[in-house]
Formats: structure tokens, C-alpha cells, sequence
């Protein structure tokens, strides 16, 4: 089939993240993608070749084509329609596509965020008609992904086997691990991807301090930026070493949870990621002005069943009031609490692997409604 996807770049990487995410695992099931993005510089990184049309089965395109009637009459209309995270379709490209009575109405999705809510489970797969303007009388779909049998299920590509994955060799632009405090204690390695959380000082203080050396791995952006706010471009203290990695590929940054100790994570697309690697993981989770972000924050990590310390130490991360950056758990860092808390993340991982993923699901919802 042929699917329409659009997304709107509203801040950061994420939208963009899932939306690629999305069409690659599509393609790599035979079908055929188009990504109406409105600002689609990440993926020249991100996915390097898919601007020049060189990754098979996806082609790009920018939001403005969308509305431009001479190209959507040589393009054609799609089978399915998705509107990622609520944006809406450009009002050109529903008008040029309804004028069309007899062509076969897409299927139109209104993919939504990721969240263990329990408003998921009854909002999934409910229809929502369409009242005014040229498509009235159509019907859109609400379609959640989600951490049960009752939602849209998990963004899971067949080579994400969590803790199974494996990588034969180190890529060459992961330092090496060595360490010049004690040649006999092996390098935990950390990597950072993250906003700007008020934690992060105490947390590297608590780090070179400490006495294990650790190996930070900061990511491009806002995360090194953070970093670089409060330590400069100073690359060792104490115990700790910091290294600021180039920016990576979408399979580049699954290579890197993979071989971390433990991951500090930002936003939607990078939690599943840090799911997927089966490793200890902190989620800086999206921060909204209305407080919303905490309870889908809450509600995760009841899903997951994450201990107590773990929890505190997530809820410090990411600002929560009520808790004290004096008083976080920063002991749930240590070496020794990291054999609980992976079991935790594995337990998690181990069940969320027997749910149909999100592109089976999608296509079987797709073919059910054509």
C-alpha cells in the first residue's frame, strides 16, 4: 500500500524521530512511503540519503508540495492518511483529494503520542468523524500507541530484540574503554541524552567523585550544550571522563544504548530505544507547561513496576515537585544497584517483546477498514 505520513517539527528530534522511525520499518515490510515534513534538516543526519531519495520504499517531501494541486494530480492518493501527533493535514491537500468522489477514500489515522495512561486503552481505534470542510462526512481514527494488548502496541523494528541484540564490534566512534585511576576496575559507561535538567550538576559532581570510573558519552545538541554549560570543555574529573560524541544515525544511537551501563534518555522515540536495549535507563520525558508530563511520567513507571529509588531518582530528573535534588537517590547509580535495576528493565522488556508491534498492527487496523 501507499501511505501518506506528516509530521510537523515542533521541538527537538522526537516528532521527526518517530515519523522516520515509522516509515523505515514500513518500508522494510513493502510498503510505500511518502513523509510530508515541514522542517526536514534532522534527517541529514538522522538518516543520511533519505533527502536524495536513497533509502528504498521512502520518499520525502515538503509540507508546502502538500498544498500544491498540480503536484498531489501527478502524485496521486494514498491508501492510508497519518497525521502524526495531531497535526493537521494541510487544508490544500484535503480539498485537491475530496474533490475526487469516486477515487477510494484513504484511511485516515490520527497517530497519537505514546503514553501508559489509562486513557489509551479507551480511546484506541475509536473513530472521529469528520463534521465540516471538503472531506465532512469522512471518518478519521484515533490510533494509540501503547504498553498493553489493548493499544496500538510498541514502534519495534525486527531488529530490535532488546537484550538479545548484539553487536560483534565496537563502532569506531565509541571510545575506547580504558581508565587511568585503576587498571583493575572495569569503566562503567553512561550516555547522556537529555534537556537541561537542574540534576545534571549534582550528578556529575556525584560522578567524578565517586570513586568507579565512569565513561560519559554526551550526544549533539542540547544535551552537550548542558554539559558544557556547567563544565566547559573540561573532559576530565575526578573519576569521571567525558566524551562528546559526533551526531549519530538512528542505528548509531541503538548501537550506543546498547553498549552503555546505563542510559539517560530524552523524549518519545529514545525511551522505546532504551527499552529495546534492555540496559538501566533514566527518561527525561517531554516537559509541558500544564504539568501533563507528570502523570504520563507517573503512569510509565508504574507500567514498568520500577522500584522505588528508581522512581525517585526519575521524578528528581525530571523537576517534579516534592523532590529534593539534595536528597536524590544518587546511590541507585552505583554498580551495585545496577543488577536490580536491569532486571527491572528486562522484566519490562521480556513482556512488552510478545505484543504485536505498532506497523503489524497498523497495517492489519488499515486492511480491516479499507
Amino acid at each position: 500500500m501507499l501511505w501518506d505520513i506528516f509530521c510537523r517539527v515542533i521541538d527537538n528530534f522526537g516528532d521527526i524521530g518517530v515519523c522516520w522511525r515509522l516509515a523505515a520499518d514500513l518500508a522494510s515490510r513493502d510498503q510505500h512511503v511518502r513523509l510530508w515534513v515541514d522542517d526536514a534538516s534532522a534527517l541529514k543526519w538522522m538518516a543520511p540519503g533519505a533527502l536524495q531519495g536513497q533509502c528504498p520504499g521512502i520518499r520525502v517531501l515538503t509540507w508546502d508540495d502538500a498544498s500544491q494541486a498540480q503536484t498531489l494530480h501527478a502524485l496521486g492518493r494514498a491508501d492510508v492518511w497519518i497525521e502524526a501527533f495531531g497535526c493537521e493535514l494541510p487544508e490544500g491537500f484535503v480539498t485537491h483529494h475530496a474533490l475526487d468522489a469516486q477515487a477510494p477514500r484513504p484511511v485516515w489515522l490520527n497517530l497519537e503520542y505514546l503514553s501508559a495512561e489509562a486513557y489509551v486503552e479507551r480511546s484506541h481505534g475509536l473513530p472521529s468523524p469528520v463534521l465540516r470542510g471538503p472531506a465532512a462526512g469522512w471518518t478519521k481514527y484515533f490510533f494509540y500507541p501503547g504498553f498493553t494488548e489493548k493499544t496500538g502496541g510498541l514502534l519495534r523494528e525486527a531488529s530490535a530484540q532488546g537484550s538479545k541484540a548484539t553487536d560483534a564490534q565496537p563502532p569506531a566512534w565509541l571510545p575506547d574503554l580504558h581508565s587511568s585511576i585503576s587498571k583493575d576496575t572495569p569503566v562503567r559507561r553512561i550516555s547522556l541524552f537529555c534537556y537541561e535538567p537542574s540534576l545534571l550538576g549534582p550528578m556529575l559532581e556525584a560522578l567524578a567523585a565517586h570513586g568507579h570510573p565512569t565513561q560519559l558519552l554526551v550526544t549533539q545538541g542540547r544535551a552537550a550544550q548542558a554539559v558544557r554549560a556547567l563544565w566547559g570543555d573540561h573532559t576530565q574529573k575526578g573519576t569521571l571522563s567525558v566524551h562528546f560524541l559526533p551526531w549519530l544515525t538512528q542505528p548509531e544511537f541503538d548501537v550506543l544504548l546498547r553498549h552503555c551501563d546505563l542510559n539517560f534518555v530524552r523524549g518519545e522515540d529514545s525511551v522505546l530505544r532504551a527499552l529495546w536495549a534492555g540496559k538501566p535507563f533514566v527518561w527525561h520525558i517531554y516537559p509541558q507547561e500544564d504539568g501533563a508530563d507528570q502523570p504520563k511520567l507517573e503512569a510509565f513507571m508504574e507500567q514498568l513496576q520500577l522500584s522505588a529509588p528508581v522512581r525517585d531518582l526519575h521524578r528528581a530528573w525530571n523537576g517534579m515537585p516534592g523532590v529534593s535534588p539534595n536528597a536524590t537517590p544518587l546511590q541507585v547509580l552505583h554498580p551495585d544497584s545496577a543488577m536490580a535495576w536491569q532486571a527491572q528493565v528486562q522484566t519490562a522488556q521480556d513482556k512488552l517483546l510478545k505484543m504485536e508491534d505498532l506497523s503489524s498492527q497498523l497495517l492489519q487496523f488499515v486492511q480491516k477498514n479499507r
